[in-house]
């Protein structure tokens, strides 16, 4: 019975099982020289987008939509406190009542593909492309269409920020331990959060704080308060932020 369990779970860890390039040194970039000074911009902040749920064994992400809901209270609540004094104004826009609201919410899902590309074509230098090698070479944007967009009036910059978290279940944590008996690692969890700041005339990403091992169990309110410190870590015109 063990054996036949263990040749089960050895196929399944053949099918499921990649080799996992762990997110090398660069976590952050920006565009060249850009800076923001405290009190000089108005900064919107967009619904984050928050994803809780559980890793399935073969890997597949399994929403929960109590925990989600637990991590969207806390992540809110501790954005609203950190982001009243960053130095600048930043107003959360309530994409349901604010004109184009549907329209400026798609951007948030284009920021998602353009904060991965980022992460993997340019912050892994390993698959870096040739035109992202030179360290001033942060040109990514999510197009110009934002500076039409009404809700975006009067304001210089969008911040967009998504977390993914995927706790291990028990069917990946043991796959995780055949993995182990077998020689090749089986990650166990995903971890995932991205904060960007986008220029609203022109749609150009201008900051990126990004990583897939982020800290901090948002679904508490002590680990969303690790979270959003990880999240805003350098962000512009913030006391002690790196340029």
């Amino acid at each position: 019975m063990f054996r036949k369990l263990t040749s089960h779970l050895l196929v399944l860890f053949a099918l499921v099982a990649m080799p996992h390039e762990l997110v090398a040194q660069e976590k952050t970039g920006s565009k060249d020289g850009f800076a923001i000074s405290p009190g000089t911009v108005r900064i919107a902040l967009l619904e984050p987008r928050i994803m809780v749920g559980e890793q399935s064994t073969g890997g597949m992400f399994e929403p929960n939509a109590d925990w989600t809901e637990q991590a969207r209270e806390n992540l809110e609540r501790e954005l609203t406190k950190v982001l009243g004094s960053v130095g600048n104004e930043v107003v959360k826009l309530d994409l349901a009542t604010v004109p184009d609201g549907e329209s400026v919410r798609r951007y948030n899902y284009l920021f998602g593909a353009v904060a991965g590309s980022v992460m993997e074509y340019q912050f892994f230098p390993g698959n870096r492309l040739p035109t992202k090698k030179n360290d001033k070479s942060f040109e990514w944007s999510v197009g110009p269409g934002l500076r039409d967009a009404a809700a975006l009036e009067g304001y210089d910059y969008v911040l967009m920020i998504r977390t993914k978290d995927a706790y291990g279940s028990t069917g990946r944590k043991a796959l995780q331990i055949v993995g182990l008996l077998a020689g090749v690692g089986v990650t166990s969890g995903e971890h995932l959060g991205m904060a960007g700041l986008i220029d609203v005339k022109t749609g150009d990403l201008v900051w990126l704080n990004a990583d897939m091992q982020m800290g901090g169990d948002p679904r508490t309110p002590e680990g969303a308060s690790k979270r959003v410190s990880q999240l805003l870590e350098g962000f512009p015109g913030m006391a002690g932020a790196q340029k």
